[in-house]
């Protein structure tokens, strides 16, 4: 059976950093895109960052260019999502996503969802 499960969200002071992870299991990560996703209180869902299966490449949002990282460690089959500098704009829950193609921040693209992270960004 098929899972993504996200963990490492919480509470942190602006400036502060998180780690996410995306672990996976009943599928290998490395042969999927995996995408971040986050949704905020009355807000769409959208595009945080994502890996290419295969070559890797990375993509994010510009909100995000520079503070956050996404990398994989495929034997583990986690992908991680690191932020770094975060401001209170970045509070919302965090999803993982899984897709068998290229890197895309269209949700509904991706066929498989974890069932989110909270990550809050508050003094």
């Amino acid at each position: 059976q098929l899972e993504i499960v996200e963990s490492g969200g919480g509470l942190v002071q602006p400036g502060g950093s998180l780690r996410l992870s995306c672990a996976a299991s009943g599928f290998a990560p490395s042969l999927h895109t995996i995408g971040w996703f986050r949704q905020a209180p009355g807000k769409d869902r959208e595009g945080v960052s994502c890996i290419s299966s295969g070559t890797g490449s990375t993509a994010y949002a510009d909100s995000v260019k520079g503070r956050f990282t996404i990398s994989r460690d495929n034997a583990k089959n986690t992908v991680y999502l690191q932020m770094n500098s975060l401001k209170p704009d970045d509070t919302a829950v965090y999803y993982c996503a899984a897709i068998l193609s290229s890197c895309t921040f269209v949700p509904t693209r991706y066929n498989y969802w974890g069932q989110g992270t909270q990550v809050t960004v508050s003094s």
